[in-house]
């Protein structure tokens, strides 16, 4: 089977339309503080536009409990939408009731709606079948048609990716399909020297991808919290570092699957230790297996790659002809712990050939610290989804569009 593209759908002139996007964007205040998630829905929503279509944008927004929450409001990702395309876009106050019926029902060809917080409904999320298509059948009856286009979530069963898709003409847009053509050239056939770059907090959220990728890839460079799990697997004393112990055994095995298939591990040389976390800790640079040995002692905390290996990774990933990045180098929030994360963004930027950053707080470390999105191959839209697919999991939101 195929992925069901949006030429599948046939003429949409005057059709109403539901588009699932992800716009699951960070607020503060009620303000858009990344709209990177809004921008890539555009291709597809002005594609459908430009159709004569009357479109239903909907999307969840972090996570509230099935119940409406004004801080998880689209509201502001309706007015942010309708600047980026420089036309009005209604919005309804809720889901399916009678706010999203008589925006619906209001549109004209051409014309955009956007209905409130799918997850204000508990049958979104729902893990029992039967409610979650009672939802998905009360959401169909907004449109004639689906154009699913939220990549972040088709790693999840839920009402809008996955039970719509099964209830209406349904399709993958512009979006679901780029992102699909990217990781299709990470998993077929990459060019090489191919390179994987994991940081991030947990290693336990990336053993998967770890273990699928290893036959495939040429380097792994690890960075981030997870770091830490792979220093005390080589017998390094991490003071108050994040450490996963229960995973010290399963991490020492991926090591030496590595080395049996000559793949290079490379973990840090040096990192940055701090005497507390918070923009105010005193830090310094040590030794990777002396963390320790600093002034602070055990308490000691790992928030950065240092220097010395910053210059190592960025000196690898320019080298490599493909690069997947998934994950920050150290708290890049606070400044004195994003240079590893800046060092290996800019790198990115200078490879030539395939750069992508895998999405999730990788996506919004680069644009904080200044990157542009044009600067990079690709900025995935779905870590989570991502990671799943470079797994080899089976994603609902894909299977029910046709993709195998």
């Amino acid at each position: 089977m195929t992925l069901r593209t949006l030429d599948s759908l046939g003429s949409l002139a005057g059709k109403r339309v539901i588009v699932r996007c992800d716009l699951n964007v960070p607020l503060k205040d009620g303000v858009i503080t990344d709209d990177g998630r809004v921008r890539a829905s555009l291709p597809t929503l002005n594609a459908l536009i430009n159709q004569g279509a009357r479109l239903v944008v909907c999307s969840h927004l972090g996570r509230p409990d099935g119940a409406p929450d004004a801080k998880y409001s689209l509201a502001p990702v309706a007015q942010r939408l309708s600047e980026l395309l420089g036309k009005p876009v209604a919005f309804a106050l809720d889901t399916v009731g009678e706010s999203a019926q008589d925006a619906v029902a209001a549109l004209e060809d051409g014309d955009v709606a956007v209905i409130e917080n799918l997850r204000f409904n508990p049958g979104e999320t729902s893990k029992d079948d039967a409610t979650r298509h009672a939802f998905a059948e009360e959401l169909g009856q907004l449109g004639d048609a689906l154009v699913s286009d939220g990549f972040g979530v088709v790693h999840r069963k839920q009402a809008s990716v996955y039970d719509l898709a099964e209830i209406l003409p349904s399709a993958a847009g512009l979006l679901i399909a780029t992102e699909l053509d990217v990781l299709d050239r990470l998993t077929e056939k990459p060019e090489r020297p191919y390179t994987v770059v994991l940081g991030g907090s947990k290693v336990s959220d990336k053993l998967g991808v770890i273990s699928h990728l290893l036959p495939r890839v040429d380097r792994i460079l690890v960075g981030g919290g997870m770091l830490f799990t792979f220093l005390a697997a080589a017998g390094h004393k991490v003071g108050a570092s994040l450490l996963e112990a229960d995973q010290l055994e399963t991490v020492t095995q991926y090591v030496a699957i590595a080395k049996e298939r000559g793949v290079e591990l490379v973990l840090p040389t040096d990192v940055v230790v701090a005497s507390k976390f918070g923009a105010d800790a005193d830090h310094v640079v040590t030794a990777a297996d002396q963390i320790e040995n600093t002034p602070f002692g055990a308490s000691g905390l790992g928030l950065d790659i240092g220097p010395e290996t910053a210059a190592r990774f960025a000196d690898l990933i320019r080298d490599s002809k493909t690069v997947f990045w998934n994950g920050p180098m150290g708290v890049f929030e606070i400044p004195a712990f994003a240079e590893g994360t800046r060092t290996v963004a800019q790198a990115l930027t200078e490879v030539d050939g395939l750069s992508v950053v895998g999405g999730g707080d990788s996506a919004a470390a680069v644009r904080q610290l200044g990157f542009t999105d044009d600067q990079f191959g690709h900025i995935s839209t779905g870590g989570g989804a991502s990671l799943e697919f470079l797994e080899g999991k089976k994603l609902p939101g894909l299977e029910v569009l046709g993709w195998s």
